[in-house]
């Protein structure tokens, strides 16, 4: 599995998505021009039962939870491989609006990751 760098949206609602494999597992981080650690989830695949659990921990005031957790989600139960992702989006006075929209823009790049990663390894995924 190779590193992988993409991104979603135009001016304050872009966001970035950043891969790193470690070993078999991956870690991937979703950040805008303002990156920080806002939330961390790890997600775990059980083939036993079919599904992924994951953990969260946010940070104090951050709101990255979702973001992290969906990332973590997704990409466990369609890679089957252990997760960890770290989201940190930040922007000044942010409108409901704006918030709708880096969420789209959080789940484009969660699919377009899986449409690569795919491609990568066809067999794995």
């Amino acid at each position: 599995m190779k590193s992988v760098s993409l991104s979603e949206g135009t001016n304050r609602t872009r966001v970035h998505l950043v891969t790193r494999p470690v070993g078999n597992d991956l870690v991937v981080f979703i950040s805008n021009d303002q990156a920080h650690v806002g939330a961390v989830a790890v997600a775990e695949y059980s083939a036993a039962e079919n599904r992924a659990s994951v953990s969260v921990l946010t940070r104090l005031g951050h709101k990255d939870d979702i973001i992290a957790y969906t990332a973590a989600h997704m990409l466990c139960r369609r890679l089957k491989i252990p997760v960890c992702a770290i989201a940190g989006i930040h922007i000044d006075e942010i409108t409901k609006e704006e918030i709708d929209e880096i969420s789209r823009n959080c789940g484009l790049l969660i699919e377009r990751l899986g449409e690569v990663l795919a491609e990568q390894s066809p067999s794995s995924v």
